[in-house]
């Protein structure tokens, strides 16, 4: 499991009561693995991955957005849960979503998702739908300006998922500094303190917040 939030044995004793990734997601991330080495590590968890898809599935949404593509993993699962509505993707690199665009043919989901390149601070500006659900892991010092453009852009009672606000535990340890933690420290009350929506954080891989737009 992603993180290291729990005991080992309950992170195993919940990965052994998720249901398993399939064959294609499992080749994903081998793949991610093989092909970025220690950046593979920004690649969600497998059940991580399965809670995206029901989620999606849950929320039924028109207009899904995605800002932080990498090989594609999360992406395909919140593709795999829609039931007509399109995904938009963001992200800076062609040669990570190369991949991503060859798994999302594979799965037989490339016609539900619109991937654009560039600075999504940029990108993201230029859009302009309104959105129901939205997935955020993308570079933590921009997660202020990417939060503000989508939240912005969220129907009242739509969802933005975002990623490792938990920062492997360091969030809650007074004593760590660290220029990542700080940001992250400072995503996290930003996102607390803003009257427009309604939080929880899960901890699930490394820390999942859930923001409701009121």
């Amino acid at each position: 499991m992603k993180g290291n939030l729990l005991d080992p044995n309950v992170a195993q004793y919940i990965l052994d009561h998720t249901t398993k990734p399939d064959p294609l997601l499992e080749a994903l991330a081998k793949e991610t693995v093989a092909a970025t080495g220690d950046s593979a590590g920004m690649q969600i968890s497998a059940d991580q991955g399965r809670l995206l898809t029901m989620i999606t599935q849950l929320v039924a949404p028109d207009v899904a957005v995605e800002v932080g593509t990498f090989t594609g993993y999360s992406s395909l699962c919140i593709a795999r849960g829609l039931s007509g509505g399109t995904l938009h993707c963001f992200d800076v690199s062609e040669e990570w979503t190369s991949i991503a665009r060859r798994y999302w043919e594979t799965a037989g989901v490339a016609d539900r998702i619109t991937l654009t390149i560039g600075p999504a601070r940029d990108t993201l500006a230029a859009f302009h739908e309104r959105v129901d659900l939205a997935f955020l892991d993308a570079d933590k010092p921009n997660y202020p300006a990417y939060y503000e453009l989508l939240v912005d852009r969220l129907r009242p009672g739509g969802l933005l998922m975002v990623d490792n606000t938990l920062w492997k535990g360091r969030v809650a340890d007074p004593a760590d500094n660290g220029p990542a933690t700080v940001v992250m420290r400072e995503f996290n009350d930003l996102v607390a303190e803003d009257p427009r929506v309604t939080v929880v954080v899960l901890p699930v891989a490394d820390g999942l917040t859930l923001v409701r737009k009121n």
